[in-house]
């Protein structure tokens, strides 16, 4: 089969898709044909080292797809099912093994490409809007980056729980697709300072959470946005990671938090990972929750599809099909 591999960590260019032998479905785990992959930012991590594994490896961590067979053990599923997941490693291949207790099942009516696209952004917005902070109707809420996968995924949760959504964005087309979204405001980034602007919009407040997954470039303004007892909840670092930070500046912005969560942390159990998947994938087939896809790509086309991601020219969610 096709799979991506990482040889050595480094750049995009690292990215070479190779004929590999056919995974096989081990104890416990459904060997699954590849409908749709996603591509996201800790495949980034993954690729250059930030988050080590060992090499070489096949990259990727999400998907969907249809279970072609089952190995011993298996009791949750059966050939022909449709599944999708968040945490399979080497998902950017033709076929994946995927533990049964990663998988989960997609609902009548939600395409497995929509499935793959909602998983790891869609349960990280999920435990982000949930868990983390959770949004009460009435709060002023600070989305950065409004118009990429996860942006838009955060505006519709945040608006869902009767939240206010201010996001940042960088120019009119992301604009455009932040505010069908449901952001009440949009900020552009690259025309005004941000803090400043969120104050102005909220009466000089701020913001109850601001949702960052940029790091290095916007952790000075999200601080400089949040009201006091405000939370910031630093979930990625597209830009780079945030250096060592004085505590202190907690204090004198007013009590503040500050938060690095991640995934694996808020899918602890069986039980809370079908709670979130079933919320997210339940709002996506009732028509609720909307995944919009941006881009796709061929397999072979994986390095293209991270160069875009890292240089901030994709919106929405973006997916390497293996039929493409």
């Amino acid at each position: 089969m096709r799979a991506v591999q990482v040889q050595t960590t480094g750049g995009p260019e690292v990215l070479r898709a190779v004929e590999v032998d056919d995974p096989v479905a081990g104890e416990g785990q459904l060997l699954v044909e590849v409908a749709a992959s996603g591509v996201n930012y800790i495949d980034t991590y993954h690729r250059t080292g930030v988050y080590p594994l060992p090499l070489p490896f096949t990259i990727g961590l999400e998907g969907a797809g249809t279970v072609v067979a089952v190995g011993e053990g298996v009791t949750r599923f059966a050939v022909g099912d449709r599944v999708t997941w968040a945490s399979a490693p080497g998902s950017y291949a033709e076929k994946v093994a995927v533990p049964q207790d990663q998988a989960v099942a997609v609902p009548d009516g939600v395409a497995l490409d929509v499935a793959a696209g909602a998983m790891l952004q869609g349960l990280t917005a999920h435990y982000l809007t949930a868990s983390t902070y959770p949004v009460q109707a009435g709060d002023d809420v600070l989305v950065h980056a409004a118009a990429g996968g996860m942006g838009l995924l955060l505006t519709q949760l945040v608006k869902a729980r009767g939240g206010r959504v201010i996001g940042t964005v960088s120019n009119a087309e992301k604009e455009k697709l932040a505010r069908e979204a449901g952001a009440d405001e949009v900020i552009r980034y690259t025309e005004v300072e941000v803090a400043p602007e969120v104050r102005r919009l909220t009466g000089g407040e701020g913001v109850a959470v601001v949702y960052d997954g940029v790091g290095k470039d916007t952790f000075d303004a999200s601080l400089d946005s949040l009201r006091v007892r405000g939370v910031l909840a630093l979930y990625g670092a597209a830009s780079g990671q945030v250096p060592p930070v004085d505590l202190q500046r907690l204090n004198s912005g007013g009590s503040l938090f500050v938060t690095r969560p991640s995934l694996g942390h808020h899918l602890r159990t069986r039980e809370e990972l079908e709670w979130r998947a079933g919320e997210v994938l339940g709002a996506v087939a009732r028509g609720e929750l909307t995944i919009s896809i941006g881009a796709r790509y061929p397999l072979s086309d994986a390095r293209q599809a991270h160069e875009d991601l890292e240089g901030r020219r994709t919106t929405g969610k973006v997916l390497l099909q293996p039929s493409a």
